[in-house]
């Protein structure tokens, strides 16, 4: 089961937000601040992920690269 990118990104913000509650005393702001950024890494991360599958699976089967 594949989870929507939308899904990904806002469990990516939850477990976070979770995460800064129990560990720091930040204020909920600088929280939801912290939390976006590491749900835009992760999103960074699955996207450069896809695109070097997507290269090495061109490079090892051949096809022309004007796919």
């Amino acid at each position: 089961m594949v989870l929507p990118s939308g899904a990904l990104w806002a469990s990516a913000i939850g477990a976070s937000l979770a995460y800064s509650r129990a560990k720091s005393p930040l204020k909920p702001s600088l929280r939801l601040i912290h939390a976006r950024m590491h749900a835009q890494a992760l999103t960074l991360a699955v996207l450069s992920s896809a695109a070097a599958y997507h290269y090495y699976e061109q490079r090892t089967t051949g096809e022309p690269k004007n796919n």
